[in-house]
């Protein structure tokens, strides 16, 4: 996946976010959803609900132990095989298209991103030491705000080096957008302070 980014004024493509991460926030996403659905339901719709979801998964072979374990997430996953929810790929364009209406979608969940698994909200390329070099927002909530730290990979290496947390928003778009206004003289503060 690619998002456009600048290097010193000029328009290059810089992997934003890498696949396994996007799937796990699209997985994220589709269990909001259902959760939503289960939230407009009056209480009395849950339980025959329940029953239709337990029925499918029992037909389906998935051992009765398993079907008892945890109704919630039972039910929840039934919901999302109801609701007419977007594939990945719709998805991921509209994430690409509509950043901060999906970090809105983030701040309001009780799934968002923690300090153990951060997301990445926005990714930046340029130019260090003669090197291309992707400089990627990773950030998380904590509390009621949203913390976040910088890390700085070679394009074409595996090695990472990241700031400590160096932002705190309330509100995970300005965040971003702070980011995404830095001059690349300020990230290369960050790279060279990140840098052994």
């Amino acid at each position: 996946m690619v998002q456009s980014s600048l290097v010193f004024g000029q328009p290059v493509a810089v992997p934003a976010v890498d696949n396994t991460e996007l799937r796990v926030r699209y997985g994220s996403y589709r269990r909001r959803q259902a959760a939503r659905l289960l939230q407009l339901l009056p209480r009395e719709a849950i339980r025959p609900l329940y029953r239709r979801a337990r029925t499918a998964a029992l037909d389906s072979g998935v051992a009765p132990e398993s079907v008892s374990d945890d109704p919630m997430a039972l039910l929840v996953r039934y919901c999302e095989q109801l609701l007419p929810l977007p594939p990945f790929e719709i998805w991921y364009e509209d994430l690409r298209q509509n950043p901060d209406a999906h970090l809105a979608d983030l701040d309001e969940s009780a799934d968002g991103p923690t300090a153990d698994a951060p997301s990445t909200m926005a990714t930046q390329g340029m130019r260090f030491a003669g090197r291309e070099w992707l400089a990627r927002l990773r950030a998380f909530r904590d509390g009621g705000f949203w913390r976040g730290y910088i890390t700085f990979e070679p394009v074409g290496q595996g090695h990472v080096h990241r700031t400590t947390a160096v932002f705190c928003e309330r509100d995970a778009g300005n965040l971003r957008r702070r980011f995404l206004d830095f001059e690349p003289a300020t990230l290369e503060a960050f790279l060279r302070s990140a840098l052994p």
